[in-house]
């Protein structure tokens, strides 16, 4: 291995050695204690140190670095605390996720790091978001993002890297090409002779660096650096190194030929910059062992700190308070000037005052600049707002979603247009799996909003007619919003947006331009979680939301002589089971009426929660009106048939007659 000092002081040879050595320092007390029950698992980076260390040595202590779960040089390069990654890695109060998750699934905002999701593709999405608030504010700094030669076969990682190429983003993309994803080697996992050949399709700069070579990384880095301060722009950077360990220790590695472990063995980062440094004349014997035994001996003491914590007492409090981010609801009022407008138009008015109120507020989406967006609600806002706020996006859901989080990570508000709710599928996994859980995990908002033209009626057929709340009322941390008329739309679309947690605001496509209402021309606010009672009675409760609100107000115009309370349920999740329960035990009959389909819906839950809390009262079982366990058709005689607003009115009467 040749090291090329280039301009590099004595000084910082030396610190960087200090840098690379205190990482693999930890690793091997790591792997006695590992040994010893003492850690529950671990994920070696042993052979790759010299990226973590080189890459976070380049960037200031301001810039977010997004590392891998092998990648402790990160850490320890940003001086994390050692006693605080140990409790981390057993699971105690001091670390960084309250004992909810482990290694280094975490972020800290303290030392600008974001740490891993075990779905790794995400993380490439979120540097882009942070690179883009960096961008907006032009303050010259540079988002390093880590994953494995395994991770760039996810759709996320061409995804992120095509976002970033297309706004030239300054994101370095740190690719550790470390010959193995888990067991399988790199001939099982791509046919190109090098991952950094895939920037080319991209537009994408791209580099191979000898990642056991600490001074050649950190001197290429130190250069690049520069050049994307003065031209920021996306770079594809592979280094070449290996996994001298298992994927995790308990996998080992057998499947490794021995040779190739013989031959990297011999390319240590570690022992050969120590050679280095030694033949040079910069690192003296005495110097290399008064450096083990300073490392050591913080190691010694932050384990003891760490063993000295007691373990986490659980309470359910203490698990369900942070869920979400708390959110302290701002009322805003409005005067009496009111303008008769069309749902969409509500819609149009809440997002044009919130980026008005808002200057940090970025919105998202396939053609909402000068085209307006398929529904043309965003019509006129680039002239108002311009392109740097009201942004088209590639059509690639997943990397643009987990774009939004990097926002909200870097201090901006994001609101993200599906084109059509159904299209949210391809951009499932960082809603579920990142959003919903980041503010659980390690105290971090997703001050995202996912706007979702939805619902049937319109002969859109499967792919653009989905109702598909029952996905994510189910996940714990998003908050899911679905007005019905053209006021709550705005109030709660407002209230939405200034609320730091993740929501899904869904807009029933069929109300878009059906549905009129006088509507407040300020700005104002309704709180999420209340229902509304549209209409009072005490012969039966119907719970509903969106279109079906509409259609059980079609059904009791026919029925004068039923004496309902009409429920719109506004807000999902989350549910207000107080005007639920109040109205049920006055009226004694409850229907829950939903356009989703039958099984698996939000009324099967609201159906079980009034049972357990509202049986005594009942005097009828309580009915479920839905659509069709079916996919929804396209031609209007099957849609109608598939549609539950047929069906509504019999089982209405059906109940009354208990």
């Amino acid at each position: 291995m040749i090291f090329y000092r280039q301009n590099l002081s004595d000084t910082e040879l030396l610190d960087l050695y200090k840098k690379i050595l205190k990482p693999r320092l930890i690793e091997e007390k790591m792997l006695i204690l590992i040994r010893q029950g003492k850690v529950s698992k671990w994920f070696s980076g042993i052979g790759q140190e010299a990226i973590a260390v080189g890459v976070t040595a380049v960037l200031d202590q301001s810039e977010y670095i997004l590392p891998m779960h092998r990648n402790l040089g990160v850490f320890t390069t940003r001086e994390v605390p050692l006693h605080r990654l140990f409790s981390q890695w057993q699971g105690k109060a001091n670390g960084f996720t309250k004992g909810r998750d482990r290694s280094f699934h975490f972020g800290t905002q303290e030392y600008n790091i974001i740490g891993m999701i075990s779905h790794l593709g995400p993380q490439l999405g979120i540097a882009d978001g942070i690179a883009l608030a960096n961008k907006l504010q032009d303050n010259k700094k540079i988002t390093a993002v880590f994953t494995g030669e395994g991770g760039t076969s996810e759709g996320d990682f061409h995804e992120a890297l095509n976002i970033a190429a297309v706004w030239k983003l300054p994101v370095m993309f740190i690719v550790e090409n470390n010959g193995y994803g888990l067991s399988t080697p790199t001939n099982e996992q791509y046919a190109c002779e090098n991952l950094a050949d895939k920037g080319i399709g991209y537009g994408i700069e791209s580099w191979i660096v000898d990642g056991n070579n600490i001074i050649e990384v950190y001197n290429k880095l130190s250069k690049l650096k520069k050049e994307m301060q003065e031209n920021p722009r996306p770079i594809l950077l592979e280094f070449k190194t290996f996994r001298m360990r298992g994927h995790e220790e308990a996998s080992g590695t057998k499947y490794v030929p021995q040779d190739l472990m013989d031959q990297w063995e011999l390319r240590d980062p570690v022992t050969n910059y120590r050679k280095y440094l030694t033949e040079i004349g910069i690192l003296t014997a005495e110097q290399d062992e008064q450096f083990h035994t300073e490392i050591k001996q913080e190691i010694d003491e932050n384990w003891a700190m760490a063993n000295a914590e007691p373990e986490i007492e659980p309470t359910y409090s203490g698990e369900l308070d942070d869920i979400y981010k708390p959110f302290q609801y701002e009322e805003y009022t409005h005067n009496s000037d009111s303008t008769n407008i069309r749902f969409i138009d509500a819609i149009r008015n809440g997002l044009e005052q919130s980026m008005w109120r808002h200057k940090n507020l970025v919105i998202m989406g396939q053609d909402i600049a000068e085209y307006g967006g398929a529904f043309k609600i965003t019509e006129g806002f680039v002239d108002a707002f311009g392109k740097d706020r009201v942004r088209n996006t590639p059509i690639c859901e997943s990397a643009v979603i987990s774009t939004g989080m990097g926002l909200s990570i870097n201090g901006y508000k994001a609101i993200i247009e599906m084109q059509f709710a159904d299209f949210v599928s391809t951009g499932f996994n960082p809603i579920v799996n990142l959003l919903a859980k980041s503010h659980y995990r390690w105290g971090e908002k997703a001050d995202v909003v996912v706007r979702m033209p939805c619902g049937g009626g319109t002969q859109a057929g499967p792919f653009h007619s989905q109702t598909n709340e029952a996905w994510f009322t189910k996940t714990p941390g998003l908050k899911v919003v679905y007005p019905a008329f053209p006021y709550d739309a705005k109030g709660l679309l407002n209230t939405s947006i200034n609320d730091p947690n993740p929501v899904l605001f869904f807009e029933h496509k069929l109300l878009y331009r059906s549905i009129y209402q006088d509507v407040p021309t300020d700005y104002y606010t309704i709180p999420l979680g209340k229902a509304a009672l549209v209409k009072e009675g005490k012969s039966v409760t119907i719970i509903s939301f969106g279109a079906t609100v509409h259609w059980a107000l079609d059904t009791l115009a026919k029925h004068p002589e039923i004496d309902a309370d009409l429920i719109d349920l506004r807000t999902l999740q989350p549910l207000d089971t107080e005007t639920i329960f109040a109205s049920v035990k006055k009226t004694g009959k409850a229907i829950i009426f939903q356009e989703d389909t039958l099984f698996g819906g939000i009324a099967s839950d609201i159906s079980a929660l009034i049972m357990e809390n509202c049986f005594e009262y009942l005097d009828a079982p309580v009915k479920r009106v839905a659509s069709l366990d079916s996919p929804i058709p396209f031609t209007k005689a099957l849609e109608d048939q598939f549609l539950p607003k047929s069906r509504f009115e019999e089982v209405l009467l059906e109940i009354l007659r208990y």
